[in-house]
């Protein structure tokens, strides 16, 4: 290992590959532990095509703050999912850590969004809440 490698320095990422997190959604990859030892943050891009929805969840020990770039969104949040945010492109959205939401794309357009956790391993504390689920789909109607 070189000398510079050892240092810690700056990374660029140009987003080429995706993975699937446990919510159900697809992510474009970003900075993270994974991608360029990321220590404290992590920061991906997510496109949630239409009638798309992410599995209900919380992430148990870190904060999300999300900037809609385009399009048009719902998150159900809260206990019992009984809160709802309408978000669309220029919003930014804030979630506390062990707060139960989920994400829903009810228009006919593709949303996208910069998603940033204070998390740099995101999906290690991703906690699926599937008995919130017969609840969302109530609110919501079932999945297609």
């Amino acid at each position: 290992m070189t000398e510079t490698m050892t240092k810690p320095g700056c990374r660029l990422v140009r987003p080429s590959g995706t993975y699937d997190g446990k919510q159900g959604l697809t992510y474009f990859e970003g900075i993270a532990s994974e991608t360029v030892g990321a220590q404290a943050i992590c920061m991906h891009l997510l496109t949630i095509p239409p009638g798309g929805r992410a599995k209900v969840h919380l992430h148990e020990n870190h904060e999300t703050a999300i900037y809609i770039l385009s399009g048009e969104a719902v998150t159900l949040w809260g206990d019992r999912l009984e809160e709802r945010t309408d978000l669309r492109g220029g919003d930014l959205f804030y979630i506390p850590a062990g707060v139960p939401h989920l994400p829903v794309n009810l228009s006919q357009a593709p949303v996208s969004a910069v998603i940033a956790r204070t998390d740099p391993n995101e999906q290690e504390s991703v906690v699926l809440l599937p008995d919130l689920e017969s609840l969302a789909d109530a609110i919501l109607g079932p999945r297609k």
